[in-house]
Formats: structure tokens, sequence, C-alpha cells
């Protein structure tokens, strides 16, 4: 029995392979399944295809006689006798999810004519400890590792990996190194192998040169890398983040150099200099040794759930071993029982063994979820309840819903991972009426996902136009470029599109990639000229900004902005237009610009409702609770607020308050409060215009031409037409003081008996009478015409009982004292 040991790059597995083919039969354990197949298809190349075997949870490759086993750890046949027996990374039965399978494999896995384990020195003693009469054999690596400081991410050399430990930051970096370098390869955990390979394909053919990766590649990934920098020092384990153990940098930093060439590692800005007792025990593969191994009784008890949940629950045998904690197929296990119909299946020691190899079904996406436990529950009660069998139905039903290759990367990695779990149950041959149908499909589809996550990993992360330009300035030349009076962009004396502000319109069809290079390009060679740009843009005086119809903003003529609904109406956000050509800080300072002379331009246009709003102007004693309630919403409504549903209000206030407000502009009507100066033009398509970025309505809006009271109220919703001072009435919108004026003559003649004359009423309100008669059925009056001709406009009565008669709820209304008198 043989411990061959040592760190990365000293060709421990290499040398396990050829010992394994000088024997007659052996096996070999990977810790990864993309590892297996790699090694698998290495040792077919060289004794063919008939006489090894590939056995992982995923897949199974099973010719008839085979002589040489290639497995994961996990899927080792450890009842197959074989002459040579090998577990790769045996260090791992530290870890604390899957270091019980590894322990295990290090007490009860052996050859019967050798033994290997392969592995980092930390677990040296322990093996001493545990496997008597075991011979070490220490082995240096073939390269020198050195640590080389701390860069910028953007100046880190080619040839150069660097590693984060969460989808989020590996993808934002990818994205940083895109614009500034062309592109990167990502290689992440939750990568399908055929997509992680992938992803290391264009790595290795030159076609990017960086690599922004998980610790995914701190294990068995072979690249061409120089150097190795960590962008993050720290991980969450499962329980808190911590930061990364000397032997764990080591794993990683190790992928650096390759056979006889040297590495170097390091770090991005962000994380600093490491600590130096790291960095020398990193370079001098010096760590400290293991102090316990993960464990988790294999003799397990099936004779109920119960007696297998003990079984897996009893403590270590001895100091050097510590039970592991819950794991997935443990947790899953905990969760099935306590469904009644999962338990009462489970009777006998058959029964049980199942339930437990379903509990083993594991759950890719690395979070046990309830859905996967109801999966596992439903394979559960299928197997038990249809001769042992999952209906085929059903499992066609499951696997093609996951047989599309749209949406965005997270949608495929999740689908991917969906699919993994059906290869695995495919690979169950007695669970399946035809398993090796499912088997191929099941392995299809997650090829063609694969194959759909590598080509948008690419569209992301990867400007081949702009990886070509990068390379062609290895030398640290930067690009030479400048801007044209015309706005042209010349980068390296061609032009490549147009500045127009701080937005780049490349001289290429839009979205292409050929556009993403060309802007690429000249945000590298506008840095200077964008600052410049930007230093001027922020003293220019006032009288250059403008606000269009339209929302935009510009300046001198030239679009530089929009504006998109804020936390109020008066108060619209400001997105400049700059298509990535400024970084965060630049993109705030416009904004910062834009935003104060729009507060100015607005403050300015709606005075008086600003002046509401302060309570300026409202005499010394200012505006009482009441008041300043009826011109909080005042405010809201912008300077129109309906009468009715604040009459109560109305009434309630006190003298003072009506002259207070009356000295703020405000008009107490007789259907609307509103703001008699907010009715000139330019105050009401601000309003309107504000309205709509509010309201997410489309712009331009539909607005009354300047001096018409009058207007067909189309193209927008009444809010609108109530929000400009016009609010609607019989298909017509009219303007509000007109509105007011119509509403109080209505109420003089009704009061006098006087006869109407539609002309004479509709020249006092600036209306025909046509007009005027929309506007009056609208407003719930009836029109009747005498013998004599005389017109009479009276309003309808309610529908339904009469109400009982009381005075009116509008204290302003000419009848109302009249009414109280009287008692009606």
């Amino acid at each position: 029995m043989v411990a061959v040991l040592g760190p990365t790059n000293t060709g421990k597995t290499y040398l396990a392979i050829e010992r394994m083919l000088g024997h007659r039969s052996g096996m070999i354990g990977f810790p990864l399944r993309l590892l297996a197949r790699e090694n698998y298809d290495r040792i077919v190349s060289i004794k063919g295809r008939n006489a090894v075997a590939l056995v992982t949870g995923e897949e199974k490759i099973l010719p008839p006689n085979p002589s040489w086993w290639v497995c994961t750890v996990e899927s080792m046949p450890l009842d197959r006798a074989v002459d040579f027996l090998a577990v790769d990374e045996i260090q791992l039965c530290a870890d604390p999810e899957r270091g019980h399978i590894f322990t295990d494999r290090l007490l009860n896995a052996r050859g019967l004519v050798e033994t290997m384990f392969l592995g980092s020195d930390s677990i040296q003693p322990l093996i001493r400890r545990l496997v008597p009469r075991v011979e070490f054999v220490n082995r240096p690596r073939f390269s020198q590792l050195t640590y080389a400081g701390h860069r910028k991410l953007t100046r880190l050399p080619p040839r150069s990996a660097v590693v984060a430990f969460s989808a989020t930051d590996v993808y934002s970096m990818a994205e940083l190194i895109r614009r500034q370098r062309g592109g990167t390869a990502v290689v992440l955990g939750a990568l399908s192998p055929r997509t992680r390979n992938a992803q290391v394909a264009l790595y290795q053919a030159g076609e990017v040169d960086y690599l922004v990766a998980t610790d995914a590649i701190g294990m068995g990934l072979n690249m061409d890398v120089d150097h190795v920098a960590f962008a993050r020092i720290v991980k969450f384990d499962g329980f808190a983040p911590r930061r990364l153990r000397p032997a764990e940098v080591a794993q990683i930093a190790g992928r650096a150099g390759r056979h006889m060439r040297d590495g170097t590692f390091g770090t991005t800005d962000e994380v600093g200099e490491l600590d130096p007792d790291l960095i020398s025990r990193v370079e001098n593969h010096e760590f400290e040794t293991l102090k316990t191994l993960s464990w988790r009784n294999s003799a397990l008890r099936f004779d109920t759930p119960g007696f297998l949940l003990k079984s897996l629950e009893e403590r270590a045998p001895i100091p050097e071993l510590s039970r592991t904690r819950d794991a997935d197929d443990h947790l899953a296990l905990q969760a099935l029982v306590r469904d009644q119909e999962v338990l009462d299946l489970a009777k006998g020691k058959e029964a049980v063994r199942l339930l437990w190899e379903v509990c083993q079904v594991p759950d890719f996406r690395k979070v046990l979820s309830d859905a996967h436990t109801r999966l596992l529950g439903q394979v559960y009660r299928s197997l038990r309840t249809r001769l042992g069998r999952l209906d085929t139905d059903w499992v066609g039903k499951q696997i093609a819903r996951l047989d599309r290759t749209e949406g965005d990367i997270d949608a495929l990695v999740a689908r991917i991972a969906h699919i993994r779990t059906w290869t695995y149950i495919s690979n169950r041959p007695s669970w399946l009426s035809d398993p090796l149908h499912w088997q191929e499909r099941t392995r299809a589809i997650e090829d063609r996902l694969s194959d759909a996550l590598h080509e948008r990993l690419t569209q992301r992360f990867i400007d081949r136009r702009s990886a070509t330009l990068s390379r062609t300035l290895k030398d640290g030349r930067a690009l030479i470029g400048g801007v044209r009076a015309d706005g042209e962009v010349v980068v390296e004396g061609h032009v490549v599109g147009r500045l127009e502000g701080f937005r780049f319109v490349p001289d290429a069809p839009d979205r292409s990639e050929e556009a993403r290079a060309l802007a690429t390009a000249a945000r590298r060679a506008l840095r200077d000229e964008l600052a410049r740009r930007l230093r001027t843009f922020e003293q220019e005086p006032d009288d250059v900004f403008a606000l269009g119809p339209d929302g935009v903003l510009s300046a001198d003529g030239v679009p530089v902005a929009r504006l998109a609904a804020g936390p109020s109406v008066l108060a619209p956000l400001v997105v400049p237009f700059d298509e990535g050509m400024l970084d965060q800080a630049q993109r705030e300072r416009v904004r910062a610009r834009l935003e104060r002379w729009l507060k100015e331009h607005v403050a300015a246009r709606l005075k008086p409702l600003f002046a509401l709003a302060d309570g300026h102007g409202a005499g010394p004693h200012g505006l009482s609770g009441t008041a300043r309630g009826l011109a909080f919403q005042l405010v809201e409504g912008l300077g129109v607020l309906p009468r009715p549903p604040v009459a109560p209000l109305v009434e309630g206030l006190e003298r003072e308050d009506r002259k207070a407000l009356a000295k703020l502009g405000v008009r107490l009507g007789v259907s609307h409060l509103y703001l008699t100066a907010l009715a000139k033009p330019a105050a009401v398509a601000l309003r309107g215009l504000l309205w709509a970025v509010a309201k997410g309505h489309p712009l331009p809006v539909p607005l009354p031409p300047p001096g018409r009271v009058s207007v067909e109220a189309a193209g927008a919703p009444p809010a609108f037409w109530e929000a400009i001072g016009y609010p609607p009435a019989g298909g017509r919108a009219l303007r509000v003081d007109m509105l007011d004026r119509l509403e109080t003559e209505l109420l003089t003649l009704g009061k006098s008996g006087a006869p109407v004359s539609e002309v004479a009423l509709g020249q006092r309100i600036g209306v025909s009478a046509e007009e005027l008669g929309a506007v009056l059925s609208g407003l719930g009056y009836a029109r009747s015409v005498a013998e004599d001709g005389a017109v009479t406009w009276r309003r309808r009565r309610p529908q339904g009982p009469r109400p009982r008669r009381g005075p009116p709820a509008n204290a302003d209304h000419p009848f109302a004292k009249l009414r109280q008198l009287s008692g009606m």
C-alpha cells in the first residue's frame, strides 16, 4: 500500500495511471466527473474502448469484460475485485460535505495486489495512524511557484486566471475584462463538464488570454496558466464567510505553471498584499497537517427508517475521525420520513434500502430545496407502487420541460442542474423500463443545453474582434484616438464612429460584435477626451440645456439624458446617455449637473406650485392644518384637485385660511380647486410631461394648442387631462378656470330662472355652442327647448330612490344657507 503525496504539478495522477495499466486489472477514483471522463479518454486511447469502463453518477460506459475502471470516488464499485486500486485527492477526507466518502475509501477500499492513495502532504500523519504499514512516497513539484504581488484587474499579464468565489463576482470581473482586454473564458462549478471544457478550450486555443473562475479550477483542470490572481481571499463555506487556508490557496495557485514551466500567483488591487507567512507557506509547500477526517458510519441498518437514521448519526469510533455534518442524502431522508405516505411504504429492509438509494439522488443545484425533496418523494412512491419502475409518461414530461435552449445564462445553468439529476436517475437501470433510451435522451439534452450555455457565455464575455485588437496591444501601448470637429471618432487612424455628447455611436450595425469592438476601442482611446468634455459640461451655463417634449435633456442641441420616473412626480430621475463610455463616478457627475438644472427649470416654470408647497406668501401665520392638507393634495395633483373628495375639508376652512390660500393663487371652484397661474402653455406642457414620465405614459403627450380652452379629450387617460388643468367632460377637455366659470354661470342662471343663450354662454368661456353642449352633457345637464325657442339646461336627476334632503355638501353652494334656514 502506497501513499503518493505532494503539491500540485508533481505527476501523481500520471504515475497512478501508469502503475494501474501495468496490472491485469485496476480501478481509480477521481473527485470529479470531469476528471474521470478526461482520464477515461486518455486510457481508452492506450488500451482501447473495450478494455476500459467509465462509472460516474451520471454516466456509465460498461463494455462486456473491462479490465480497468475509471470512476468518481462515490461511484467506485467496491464489490469488484481488482489487482490495483487508487483514490485521487485523498486529502478530501477532511471535506465537510464529501469527506466521509473519501475516508471510507481510505479505510476500506483495497486492491488485491497494490493500493495507492494520491494527495496532499497535509494528510500524511493521519494516514500513518489510520492505515498501518503504508509506504509514503513524497514527490516534489516540477516547477517553481512564486508570489508576484498585487495588480489592478485590468493590468494582469496575459495567460492569467482570476479567481473569485461567487457567480456574481465572476460575471462582473469577466465583463470588465471583456471591455478592457477583449474577452475572457469563464469557469464555475455550476457549469456542466461539457461547457467547462469548451470554455477552457477557448482559453487554450489563445482566442482569449484570460480566464475568470471560481475555485473550480483548483482541482483537475490542466491549462497553460502563467499567473493566478486572487480577486477574493474570503469564501463562504456553507456556514459563514472565512479566509482561505494556506493549503487552499496553494491548491488554486498551483494551476500556474505546467510541468517544467514556472508560475506565479498574486492578488488584485482590491485584495492587496497577502500575509508574508501565507506567501512563504505556499511557495515552500509547508502547511498545517489535518487534525481529523470526516467520517460517517457505513455499516447502515435498514430494518426501519428510524434504525437507518440512528445508524447514520452514530459517533466516530476514534478521535482522529469526526462525524460529518448531515449530508444532502441524510437531510433528504430526514425530510422524507416526515411524509406519512412514504413512511407507510418503507416497510422491510428492501424498501428502506430503496428509500436510501432514492435519497442519494443528487440535487446538482447544491441546494436541498423543497422542490427536490418533493421529486424524491414522487420517485420513491412510484418505485414502490408501480412494480419497481418509474412511470414512463411522468418521466417523459419531467424531462421534456427541460429540453429548451432559450433563456439567459442563469436559466440554462438551472436547466442543466435539473437534467443532470435526471441523468443520474436514468443510470439506475432497475428504476426504468428502458434505461438506455433515457440515458441517451438526458445526455443529449444536457449536451444541447451545455452547447447553448457555452454560446451565451462566449457572446456575453468575448468580443472576438476586440480580443484580436487587445492581442495587438500586448506591448502595453495605449490606443491613440481623438474626435474631429464634426464628431467623428478616429482611433489609430481609422474612423470608428461618432461621439454625440457622451454617447458613442459605432460605425457598425447596432448590437453587432463589430459595434462592441469599436466601442471598446473608442472607450480606451477617448478616456482623456471624455474627462475633458465632462469638465466642460459641468461648467456650462444653464441656457445651454433644454428639455424636449419627448423627455430628452439636451446640451447645445445634443441629447445627453432622458427622464425616468423618480421619487415623486415633481422629482423625476435623470438617466444619462453614454452607452457605457463613462464610469459610474462620471455618470453621477453628469446626472448631478442635469438634475441641478432640471430642479431649477421645474421650479421656475411651476413657481406657484412650489410656493404653495412651501407656504411662502400665505401671510404671517401661515396655513392651518386643514389648509396645509389641501395644499399638499393640490401639489400632488400638479395644481388641480377635484372638489367632491375634499368637500368636508373645504367646508371646514376658516376665513383666514381661505384668504391665505387665495393669496397663494388657489381658487376654490365649484367642482375643482386649482392654481390660477398654471394655465399658461409652458406650465401646462411641463405638467403633462412630468405626469407622463411618472406614470410611464408614452411621450410626447397630447397638449392643447396655446390659447385653446377646449380640446378633444383623446390620446391620454382622464387623469392626464385633470393633471394639466383640463378636466374632461363629454368627450371634451375644458380648461379648469373656464369650467369653473361655466358652472358658476349655470348656478346663477338657474337661480334667476332666465333662459340660457348657448351662444352667449359659449362666448363667455371661449367655446362654440356645439362644444358647450358636449361639455354640459358630460357634466350631467339635460337640454330642453321651449316653444319660444328658449333653451334650458337642468341637471338630470340621479336614478334610484331620492336621497334624503338636507343641506348640500358644498357650503359655498348658492342655496346652502337658504336650505339650512328653511330646514330642507
